[in-house]
């Protein structure tokens, strides 16, 4: 089967991609999803989140090596199976980072990644319910909201408040800091995914667009140093998809390196151990994983208007079942993680080393551990951790899952930051008025010195699912895409996803994803222009 462009991931960036490409009816694109079509409810609810993060449904459900930093336990790792991909399972926060981290990119020798090179492609794709301003805007497909919080999370804010934080009622505006509600990519009620926003409006109006799911590439097909397509399994069955253009690979920071690797292109020494042939040398696939490490504070509390297990909770989950299915309002339209905080560990420093999430139950061990009775959690995580992991193979089988070390707290700065951000969290939650909804919190018992503190975050730190960086952009020798993302060395192949991201930025990552795959559709396009006019 031949297109013009095939594009390997129909994730946050692959659905812009397909989009934007698309948009020109002279050439013919294909979108490439491993997973189903994105039909199910507990994707479009948002309060399904509880139920896709702890299980495998449109999820790969990863899990990682054996971490040392974690007291030897294998981190999960959640990563969407579906059209939308990780933007169909995610907590649907809509945040960008600190401006100050795509600066850092430009300085790394990436010119046109600074903060006044990517805002506009931000704004491309918005639709900010507060309407278009310098750092908004309005008309684009991606829906950005306000939720209708519990109030708790009024009272999460009032205590950031009252413990010496500033409010902060935009985190994607003129400045990071502070405590406040989040904004959220849901519109009337129901998930806005990468998939519903980009390519919903697309069905049956562009027939050269193939969108082909249960499709799992298995290898890149390569002529030299030319990439001319891609071999996918689909249903047992291996087909060829020849694109006359490029190749676009857009798998995300664990399936973009794996697919590379599968095809020869790597890290001898990576590829050799699993009778992989070389086909092209470029040490830095796999290298570099970044992601935030994130602890989470439980706690029980006797108010029953928390999120809980009991008859009282059933109760009110059958009201709002109904409720939801009537109006789209009420407790299954939010995304229980209502509202958040970017501080400070040390007023010396020039902007936010650790963001905290506030939920309205509690979360343990990704919602995999269940415990009777109401509360709420806050997360902490380090935004800019020192520790680097890497993302390989476990074998050559193209079915098998990435070989996934994110290395989580190997550099002692980054349990020294989350040490504090746990303090600032614990101070936040102790205070009025969201002191009268604290009960106790989970798994301190007998816990006091910093040296106990500090085992208990080793014990019970994981992922708040934000790695990339696996085949980061630059110009050095362990950089693996320039900042146009053509891969290094290679024709008519690139990466536009999140491990294209030379550092990880300060805040979730599904909004910068989007944007990639805006800008990076946006070089395609002109890059092709720039050849036809030649």
């Amino acid at each position: 089967m031949d297109f013009d462009y095939v594009i390997i991931g129909a994730g946050s960036a692959g659905c812009v991609l397909a989009n934007r490409l698309s948009a020109d009816p002279s050439v013919r694109v294909c979108l490439v999803e491993a997973g189903p079509v994105d039909r199910s409810p507990l994707i479009h609810t948002p309060a399904g989140i509880v139920g896709i993060l702890p299980t495998r449904h449109v999820n790969w459900a990863f899990e990682t090596v054996p971490q040392p930093g974690l007291k030897g336990r294998l981190g999960y790792q959640p990563r969407g199976k579906t059209l939308g991909g990780s933007s169909a399972i995610n907590a649907m926060i809509y945040i960008r980072g600190h401006r100050t981290d795509y600066d850092d990119w430009a300085a790394l020798g990436n010119p046109d990644w600074s903060y006044d090179g990517v805002l506009p492609w931000f704004r491309r794709s918005e639709d900010y319910f507060g309407g278009a301003d310098a750092y908004h805007g309005a008309g684009g497909e991606l829906t950005v909201s306000a939720l209708d919080a519990h109030p708790a999370t009024h009272a999460f804010i009032e205590a950031g408040r009252k413990s010496g934080h500033a409010v902060n009622a935009d985190f994607n505006g003129a400045d990071q800091e502070g405590v406040g509600h989040y904004h959220v990519t849901i519109r009337n009620g129901q998930r806005c995914s990468a998939s519903v926003a980009f390519l919903h409006p697309l069905r049956d109006k562009r027939p050269n667009l193939t969108v082909l799911t249960g499709g799992h590439a298995t290898r890149l097909i390569l002529r030299g140093n030319t990439a001319e397509g891609v071999t996918v399994r689909v249903k047992g069955r291996d087909v060829e998809l020849h694109a006359r253009r490029e190749t676009i690979v857009a798998a995300g920071a664990f399936g973009t390196p794996q697919l590379l690797q599968l095809s020869g292109i790597g890290d001898e020494a990576d590829l050799r151990p699993h009778g992989i042939a070389v086909q092209h040398a470029l040490p830095g696939v796999g290298k570099g994983l970044i992601d935030h490490p994130d602890y989470i504070l439980p706690f029980k509390s006797p108010d029953k208007s928390l999120m809980g297990v009991s008859l009282q909770g059933a109760a009110a989950m059958t009201k709002a079942f109904f409720e939801y299915r009537k109006s789209r309002t009420g407790l299954l339209a939010s995304n229980f993680g209502e509202a958040g905080a970017f501080l400070r560990t040390d007023p010396s420093l020039s902007r936010p080393d650790v963001q905290l999430h506030w939920v309205t139950g509690i979360v343990d061990n990704h919602n995999r551990t269940l415990h009777t009775g109401h509360g709420m959690s806050c997360h902490v995580c380090v935004l800019r951790p020192k520790s680097r992991g890497t993302v390989g193979l476990n074998s050559a089988n193209p079915l098998a899952p990435p070989r996934i070390d994110p290395n989580f707290l190997s550099n002692d700065d980054d349990v020294t930051t989350l040490l504090k951000g746990y303090k600032l969290s614990r101070e936040i939650m102790h205070a009025q008025p969201l002191a009268r909804y604290a009960g106790r919190e989970l798994y301190v018992k007998g816990v006091s010195s910093d040296d106990q503190l500090v085992d208990l975050l080793r014990r019970r730190t994981d992922t708040i699912y934000h790695p990339v960086g696996t085949c980061r952009m630059g110009s050095d020798d362990m950089a693996v895409v320039d900042q146009r993302l053509r891969v290094r060395g290679m024709e008519r192949l690139r990466v536009v996803d999140a491990s294209i991201m030379p550092t990880l930025i300060g805040g979730n990552t599904n909004a910068p994803s989007i944007m990639i795959g805006e800008k990076g559709a946006a070089m395609i396009a002109e890059d092709w222009q720039g050849r036809a006019a030649a």
